[in-house]
């Protein structure tokens, strides 16, 4: 065997990998919740969270959720605005939209029964080829290779010679254990999120770094998103139990229904003006400031005391309602700074 293989294709040695990789996984694979058991709900809730989150963030939203909604029963009876409030934080809110959405096709038109197969899976709302593949293959033993960006950054610096997105999938078949597929895309993606990660891969400890063509080398096109900087300003008005704050719009493109608080200009010196164009109004107390990060963009909110609503449009909210309204996460973040919201304690 060659100490550094070029390709995946040829005489690679695809038992010595599988039986390296789930080794290693069965010794360290961290102990999340939603690994208890293979209970297609409490999978499926995961990988939703999961798309585009950090596991660290997940965690506490994956057990407050299941505490809401127990069963796909409860969640499909739900009120979508209780699904989004449930949902708060964790972003991307079409994501919660789709599961809501497929709880219903669940619950009602498939007598409560989750789909067993890869085909059945890609038939509910917002279920794409990853999702379908890790549902089917962990929660059902379907031999269906899922491939995510961890995924596709393991097979890529296995493979060295790059692989197209076209073949991506073909590949991540050709490799998959077929006895333990479940087992096998789990493993994959926990070697991609903790040993060959993208930035620093800990290749000293990679089970498979004899079989590796790039040893923790990314494709020279390779290229990171870049992060930008904006500064934005909020106003806070309170008033007895209640915080004043607005609705978006339920055909927004982005949180569509979401509560969140008054968006304002920079405030001036003797006024400020806010986002109905409203000027000279009284000089504005800055209380705090944070930083709030979506995707690409970077964010310093500022967040200003308003002592007079005056003309702006939204309403006064009691703060006993706010734990079960759709709020943003940028707003459920300000709220809990300002004390008007407490953290919940998490109960496992």
């Amino acid at each position: 065997m060659s100490s550094r293989p070029a390709t995946l294709q040829g005489n690679f040695p695809l038992d010595e990998f599988r039986s390296r990789l789930l080794a290693w996984y069965g010794e360290n694979a961290r102990d999340l919740p939603w690994r208890k058991d293979r209970d297609p709900y409490r999978v499926w809730i995961s990988e939703i969270m999961l798309q585009q989150t950090r596991v660290a963030a997940v965690i506490e939203h994956y057990h407050r959720f299941l505490r809401r909604f127990p069963t796909v029963g409860k969640l499909a009876a739900a009120r979508e605005s209780s699904v989004l409030a449930a949902w708060s934080g964790l972003g991307y809110y079409r994501r919660a939209r789709m599961l809501h959405a497929a709880a219903k096709v669940v619950a009602y038109k498939l007598g409560g029964e989750f789909p067993r197969t890869l085909a059945g899976w890609r038939d509910l709302p917002g279920i794409g080829p990853y999702t379908a593949a890790a549902m089917a293959s962990i929660a059902f033993d379907e031999p269906a290779a899922a491939v995510d960006g961890n995924v596709e950054r393991v097979i890529e610096r296995i493979a060295g010679d790059g692989v197209s997105r076209r073949l991506l999938w073909k590949t991540a078949g050709r490799l998959l254990d077929r006895e333990r597929p479940g087992d096998f895309n789990q493993a994959m993606m926990e070697l991609g999120a903790t040993v060959c990660t993208p930035r620093a891969p800990a290749c000293l400890t990679c089970p498979v770094v004899e079989l590796c063509a790039t040893r923790g080398q990314r494709r020279a096109n390779a290229k990171l998103r870049r992060q930008h900087k904006r500064q934005v300003h909020y106003a806070l008005a309170r008033r007895a139990d209640a915080v004043f704050l607005v609705q978006r719009p339920a055909d927004a493109r982005l949180m569509a229904g979401m509560w969140e608080l008054t968006e304002i200009g920079w405030p001036h010196q003797g006024g400020h003006s806010a986002g109905d164009g409203r000027k000279n109004s009284p000089a504005m107390e800055l209380l705090f400031s944070l930083r709030h990060s979506i995707t690409t963009t970077n964010y310093t909110v500022r967040v200003w005391r308003l002592e007079d609503e005056g003309r702006l449009a939204g309403e006064w909210v009691n703060a006993r309602r706010l734990r079960k309204l759709a709020l943003t996460g940028l707003a459920r973040k300000i709220l809990r700074r300002a004390g008007v919201l407490s953290k919940p304690a998490l109960k496992l």
